[in-house]
């Protein structure tokens, strides 16, 4: 079975349109202070991998386990996991795929919130095998995990900046054909290091700036940092309008000390995507 996940988008980047970012984990992250989950043992006739499709980018939260018949018999499965040391447990989803040796199906999967003290792999799929008899057999196949393991890095890499210091967006207001607001960082207790807000990155639909020109450096010794933010269309064609999936998704670099930087999204609400959405029905009109 092919080992390396299909990686077809950056977690963190906006639909369609945006730059991948390259930047690795700061040197700020724990490192595990747990041993090696042992490896998952095979099972036989079964193999997996785990990959993550643009669909689910757009859905968030999911890969897809990749299941192959590699036996001479078929069987179906209905159920499957994640089962990672590195992301917090999730009840089973219900699924129906009926396998003929050699045939492959994609089965989605929710992973939970990132144990940022555990690494990913290694990992498993846990699925519910029925056989031609009528057997069931709750099963954990060696889950090829790469895949995880990046999405891990991403999201502990986003925490570690956040425990120095929180990230927000005030209310957005219409401003003619933009929308404007602040962006705002507030320091934790207990963690004096800068925090610089490297970069806004628009998407597809939405161009994003900082009117107050960055970097920005939350310094040492300040409590808060505001940055002036302003969005404006980037592109009103319909096949833009009607194709994007993730036009709510910008890309904020983070920098902690000399750390490297660290890819985040504009963290913005309900109401805030709903102001957004408005900004296309006044200037595309």
């Amino acid at each position: 079975m092919r080992r390396t996940a299909t990686l077809l988008a950056v977690l963190l980047c906006a639909a369609c349109g945006s730059a991948e970012s390259s930047a690795s984990a700061p040197s700020s992250i724990p490192a595990s202070s747990s041993a090696p989950a042992p490896a998952v043992p095979a099972v036989p006739g079964i193999e997996a991998e785990a990959v993550q499709l643009r669909t689910d980018e757009a859905v968030g939260g999911q890969v897809q386990v990749r299941v192959t018949d590699t036996g001479t018999e078929p069987f179906t499965v209905t159920s499957v996991a994640i089962d990672s040391p590195g992301f917090a447990p999730l009840p089973d989803r219900a699924v129906s795929a009926a396998f003929e040796p050699g045939r492959t199906i994609d089965l989605p999967a929710s992973y939970g919130e990132a144990v940022c003290d555990r690494a990913a792999e290694p990992a498993a799929a846990r699925l519910t095998v029925v056989r031609p008899d009528g057997r069931a057999e709750a099963l954990r196949v060696p889950l090829a995990a790469e895949v995880l393991g990046r999405i891990h890095g991403e999201r502990c890499a986003v925490r570690a900046v956040l425990a120095v210091a929180d990230v927000t967006v005030g209310s957005l207001a219409a401003d003619g054909d933009a929308v404007t607001g602040t962006l705002t960082l507030t320091r934790a207790d207990g963690d004096d290091r800068p925090v610089t807000v490297t970069r806004l990155q628009g998407n597809v639909l939405y161009d994003a700036v900082a009117t107050t020109d960055l970097p920005r450096t939350l310094e040492a010794g300040e409590s808060t940092l505001e940055v002036l933010l302003e969005f404006t269309m980037a592109r009103c064609d319909p096949h833009a309008l009607a194709e994007t999936k993730q036009p709510y998704l910008f890309l904020l670099g983070l920098q902690v000390g000399d750390d490297d930087e660290v890819p985040a999204d504009l963290p913005l609400d309900q109401a805030q995507r709903d102001e957004l959405a408005a900004l296309v029905d006044r200037a595309c009109a």
